[in-house]
């Protein structure tokens, strides 16, 4: 089995977006420590357009600086940094210490006209191959949107980006910002597809490995916020900000079964080895984790550390 580990390396895109220092550094920090003298390599998803963004900003110069420095580390210690784009950061602005997110009409590429989408898509991969230093070839969709892949195909093409890693089977969410349906994907953890992410086609020209995927009890997530509020120390996220709304979605988990992604992310770390055991169940030959520095905590830290270390020397810690 080669396991992915993958983390979203991005701020918060809600009211508040959170600091550098806690939802980025400090948490990402952390994941080098787990991975050190370890057989294991992650894939990084920078967010690149906060980078472009705070570029233009005098007041943000350390802390870009910071980030840099860090994605630069990533490399050097053995991990893979690949392509994350949330395109919002095209109507960012910061003002008085703190980003204003402007989200609406912008939180995917499919808000952008196709002309638009796909210069975002340059620009965004030009800069960040050009700070790390070779051709990114790995692409995950902000808040997975990936969809219609129709609007983006001419220009992976032509920038050769021929991975995806967005979709995670059973997903249905149609909301303000959100836009995804991944009920009908192939049951497989790794296929070829042309013009749409859910149709496989074994002449298509570009290949997806979908996040593992699971079906949650709505106790899975009584017990998740519960523990948060009797347990702050050990399940409060290191991350100091608040996520974009969902549409009501936390009613709908808390009532009824849901599909959802495998995350190392706070207390979804406890799913890993159940996740592992039904990946080599489906004889699956690829298990893909999903994951946020921003939305580590001290009991996720301790579970992933205590995955890898069961797993390193029966599976293959793998990266993109």
């Amino acid at each position: 089995m080669e396991i992915y580990l993958t983390f979203d390396y991005e701020l918060f895109f809600g009211e508040k977006s959170g600091s550098v220092e806690k939802c980025l550094i400090e948490p990402t920090n952390n994941l080098f420590e787990i991975a050190r003298n370890k057989n294991v390599s992650y894939t990084f998803f920078v967010d690149v357009g906060f980078l472009i963004a705070a570029d233009k900003y005098n007041d943000l110069k350390i802390e870009l600086s910071q980030v840099k420095t860090q994605v630069k580390q990533m490399i050097q210690l053995g991990h893979s940094v690949q392509l994350h784009i949330h395109p919002h950061w095209e109507k960012a602005v910061f003002e008085n210490g703190v980003w204003s997110m402007n989200v609406d009409g912008a939180y995917k590429l499919a808000d952008f006209s196709q002309e638009e989408a796909e210069n975002i898509v340059r620009k965004y991969k030009s800069y960040l191959d050009d700070l790390i230093g070779y051709k990114t070839t790995t692409f995950r969709a902000g808040g997975w949107c990936i969809q219609p892949f129709s609007q983006l195909k001419d220009v992976f093409k032509e920038l050769n980006l021929f991975v995806d890693t967005s979709v995670f089977r059973g997903a249905y969410l149609n909301t303000k910002h959100y836009s995804i349906d991944f009920r009908n994907t192939p049951s497989k953890s790794k296929y070829s597809f042309s013009t749409d992410v859910t149709v496989e086609d074994a002449m298509g020209d570009f290949t997806e490995y979908p996040i593992s995927s699971m079906r949650y009890s709505p106790s899975f997530f009584w017990w998740l916020y519960g523990l948060g509020r009797l347990f702050p120390k050990q399940h409060k996220m290191i991350g100091d900000g608040f996520a974009v709304g969902q549409g009501g979605r936390k009613w709908q988990i808390l009532t009824s079964y849901t599909s959802f992604h495998v995350s190392s992310d706070g207390y979804y770390a406890k799913k890993l080895n159940a996740s592992l055991q039904k990946s080599i169940h489906l004889n699956h030959k690829e298990m893909v984790v999903i994951g946020h520095p921003k939305a580590m905590t001290l009991y996720s830290k301790r579970m992933l550390d205590s995955f890898i270390q069961m797993n390193e020397m029966k599976h293959q810690f793998s990266s993109f």
